[in-house]
């Protein structure tokens, strides 16, 4: 069966709602484990299939943002999820408050249990229209980024499709195209920073009305972070400015030196070499060809997982108008099927994003039959373990993508990810202060963005693009919007994935092994359990940002510039 062939059921809320609340009564009036256990797997079977229709009309949605049918049933989801919130939380209380719940524990993975404490944190009947307006909030962002029609050229190109001139090797031409995508912001500036402040309202009026100070807690609690905290965090962010910082800015001084120029200015950024940056040879359909002669043999694991992907279609990959920004992966419960959106755009992205989703899809194939399916994801940050590491461990077949292009696809990749952790923290530690202080004014939102700018990439140069030196990078970054919290969680991964790559340059045969491990064992576990049982280093621990930027730093400084050039 082909993905097309799925089939989507409207989802019946009265019906569901008192299946759910008919099984919560029956858990309270349990007399044995096995009835609380009996309740379990239906309610189970009920959340399998509402996110199996969820995914289905996200994918299809965010695939055609002009498709009436799916826009209608997302607005209708939209409305209808947080009602049913409602009742799985009198399913989670009555969980909880079990008398078999000791036995329970020892019988179900260990985040079962604790997500239902944490879905009682995030979550009281009284936000329920307090959450419908803000997925509606969502929906509109989605909407309006995904409606860019950008003239450029002669031609018309959405946000995706546009950044790969802001990669031409033409300074002029990355310098309009740069400057024309950053066009479409200042004009829509007003109606995004509406929608923002619209949703830090929302957020921290659902915030307030459950007894927390701002939404930066209730944020933390729908982000389940079981095992780390703010202090966590902040000690974090104190180490990406010591240890990673100068780094990032050698890096950037480098790179300037190798293109020529007296200033390395925002259009320059994305582009490492004089001749452009590396790009696949072939276009979309022989480049999932190759990934999936790649994934054979990787694995034998993978090769079955990625037949499984190009068989049922469940990979759309081409940029084109209409559809949503970005790329995801999600899953099917009921088909057993992950899938995997992007919008390729000729650049080294395409490979990136394909091996980046391939990460996330293989890992949620490889623990799709943990029961109970809300144990087969985990947590973001271990999520992204998954899929940056898979864009490492591929780095072996990327010749077949990229070719004489290949050692300047390593450098740019490897100089990339260290320097997407400042970016990263920045864009965590603006969400942190703009929570702190609901009130701010759009103008202040700006400042704030800038000012932590300045500290985290003080490379920085937005001499002749306006709304960024006003600190409106932030407008782009759809994490801030749609997944309040989610993007620290990137950082965190990296580094982790940084581990797998330094034990694969010391020919560690244990690494490939340990990464299919935490693949299995899905959300079974919380993030610092999953990292060891990895065999790698929690983040957090001092002195691993230090240990782990030194050896990217010594390999990237092992290349000399004509290697680069050859």
């Amino acid at each position: 069966m082909q993905f097309k062939d799925y089939t989507y059921q409207h989802i019946d809320a009265p019906l569901l709602q008192k299946q759910l609340s008919d099984l919560a009564l029956a858990i309270q009036e349990s007399k044995t484990i096995e009835q609380v256990q009996d309740c379990i797997k239906k309610v189970d079977e009920i959340r399998r299939f509402v996110t199996t229709q969820v995914s289905l009309v996200e994918i299809r949605h965010t695939i055609d943002t002009k498709n009436d049918f799916y826009t209608k049933e997302q607005e209708f989801l939209d409305s209808v999820l947080p009602e049913l919130e409602k009742d799985y939380e009198k399913i989670n209380r009555a969980l909880l408050d079990s008398a078999f719940l000791a036995d329970l524990k020892q019988a179900l993975p260990e985040t079962f249990f604790l997500q239902k404490e944490m879905d009682i944190k995030a979550f009281d009947p009284v936000i329920v229209e307090d959450m419908q307006e803000e997925n509606r909030l969502m929906t509109k962002y989605q909407a309006l980024i995904a409606s860019a029609e950008i003239p450029f050229d002669g031609k018309v190109y959405n946000l995706s499709s546009l950044e790969v001139k802001t990669n031409s090797s033409d300074r002029q031409v990355r310098k309009r195209a740069l400057q024309a995508y950053w066009n479409w912001f200042e004009q829509h500036e007003e109606q995004v920073a509406e929608i923002f402040d619209q949703m830090i309202k929302v957020r921290t009026r659902m915030a307030q009305k459950m007894g927390y100070e701002n939404f930066i807690e209730l944020g933390y609690a729908r982000m389940r972070r079981y095992d780390y905290d703010q202090k966590d965090v902040a000690n974090y962010r104190k180490q990406v400015l010591k240890d990673v910082v100068p780094l990032c800015s050698t890096l950037y001084q480098r790179q300037q030196k190798r293109l020529g120029y007296d200033t390395l200015h925002a259009w320059d950024e994305k582009v490492e070499f004089v001749q452009g940056n590396p790009t696949p040879k072939y276009d979309r359909a022989e480049l999932v060809k190759r990934a999936q002669k790649m994934y054979h043999e990787l694995s034998k694991e993978t090769g079955v997982f990625f037949d499984f992907m190009v068989e049922h279609d469940l990979l759309d990959l081409d940029s084109k108008p209409g559809k949503a920004a970005g790329g995801y992966c999600t899953f099917m419960p009921d088909y057993r099927s992950p899938f995997i959106f992007a919008n390729f755009n000729q650049t080294q992205y395409d490979a990136e994003v394909l091996t980046h989703e391939a990460g996330h899809a293989y890992q949620i194939f490889e623990s799709r039959d943990i029961y109970p399916g809300d144990c087969v994801w985990p947590t973001y940050e271990s999520c992204e373990i998954h899929s940056m590491s898979m864009e490492f461990f591929t780095h072996p077949w990327m010749n077949s993508f990229f070719e004489e292009d290949t050692k300047r696809y390593y450098y740019s990749h490897m100089a990339g990810s260290l320097k997407f952790l400042p970016y990263g923290v920045l864009v965590d530690h603006f969400q942190h202060e703009v929570y702190a202080h609901p009130q701010m004014s759009h103008k202040e939102r700006m400042d704030t963005w800038r000012r932590l700018e300045k500290e985290y990439l003080p490379h920085k140069n937005y001499e002749e693009v306006d709304i960024l030196e006003r600190g409106g990078w932030w407008m782009r970054q759809a994490h801030i919007f749609m997944s309040p919290f989610y993007y620290i969680d990137y950082t965190l991964a990296q580094v982790c994935a940084m581990q797998f790559w330094a034990r694969m340059e010391n020919k560690d045969p244990k690494a490939f092994e340990d990464y299919q491990h935490i693949c299995k064992i899905g959300g079974t576990l919380p993030f610092r359990k999953i990292v060891k049982e990895a065999g790698l280093i929690v983040p957090f621990e001092e002195g691993c940002l230090a240990q782990v930027t030194s050896s990217v730093s010594q390999w990237l400084d092992a290349i000399s510039e004509e290697d680069l050039a050859a």
